[in-house]
């Protein structure tokens, strides 16, 4: 028996690669089950999320929504504003010991989000370790990077495989710990992101992993040109903005106005975060020996 078409394939294709305007412009997809339905609004929303129109959706999405776009407003009730941050987690955990709603993966999903950007990597675990979709497994990756324990992060890849070998999730967190890994493993991750640019619409997503594998492998004047073509597609991405700081530190050219533009932007980014502990540490010194 042939499997059933998959509607969402290109809607969830373009939200993975940070094609976020793609996935709302091409989100009119007809014959959808009410199932479907739901996933191809939640990734709607998280697109308007991660385009900074918070307001949006918590405008849009009413009490009557189903869970898992309850939990993509709590998503961007987090990420509007840090006077929400407290209420918004204690929400999340409420309804993650709801035994009717508890085990939602896209609430488990947001869940994992949310206590991430807390660096609550524990927290998180406790709710996409189960794993059960691919994003979920995704997941998994970068929380056990961030862990720094790339063989755990090693085996949730190996479960991904095993489900789609050739899945977009699957290349992207192949990609993610073969820049983790190192060594030669860079230029097999680069070859995954020059896949992406040859396969899809180039987005800022693509353009950074391509600069970052050029700048593991040294070569620091492809990878400005590759991070100044993503600032032409988002001005104020972070990643990209990042990345340009620690490029032209190596180029030695000037990267206060990036840096600038993401403390402006992103102030909870750890590069700003690093950036002002290094600055106290230096008037510290100073101080000590005027």
């Amino acid at each position: 028996m042939a499997a059933a078409p998959d509607h969402l394939f290109n809607l969830r294709n373009n939200f993975y690669l940070g094609a976020y305007q793609a996935a709302i412009n091409n989100s009119d997809v007809p014959n959808l089950s009410p199932d479907d339905a739901v996933e191809r609004d939640s990734l709607v929303y998280r697109s308007y999320i991660a385009l900074g129109s918070y307001q949006l959706v918590v405008h849009e999405i009413d009490a009557s929504a189903p869970t898992p776009l309850q939990a993509v407003k709590l998503l961007a009730l987090y990420l509007s504003s840090p006077e929400n941050k407290e209420s918004t987690i204690s929400s999340l955990k409420e309804w993650l010991a709801d035994p009717a709603i508890g085990s939602n993966p896209i609430l488990r999903l947001i869940a994992g989000i949310v206590f991430t950007h807390e660096q609550d990597y524990n927290e998180a675990l406790k709710h996409t370790n189960a794993g059960g979709t691919m994003e979920l497994l995704a997941l998994n990756v970068q929380i056990f990077l961030k862990m720094h324990r790339s063989d755990y992060a090693e085996r949730q890849l190996r479960a991904m495989q095993q489900i789609d070998e050739d899945h977009t999730l699957t290349q992207l967190a192949n990609a993610w710990l073969n820049l983790a890994v190192g060594g030669s493993k860079i230029q097999e991750a680069y070859l995954i992101f020059q896949d992406f640019s040859e396969k899809y619409q180039m987005t800022s997503l693509i353009l950074n992993g391509k600069a970052v594998c050029c700048m593991h492998m040294g070569n620091f004047d492809e990878a400005e040109t590759l991070l100044l073509e993503a600032l032409n597609k988002d001005a104020k991405d972070p990643e990209t903005l990042a990345n340009l700081v620690v490029c032209c530190l190596h180029l030695g050219k000037a990267s206060s106005r990036f840096l600038s533009q993401l403390r402006l932007s992103h102030p909870d980014h750890v590069l700003v975060k690093r950036a002002s502990t290094a600055e106290e540490s230096f008037d510290r010194a100073v101080q000590s020996v005027a």
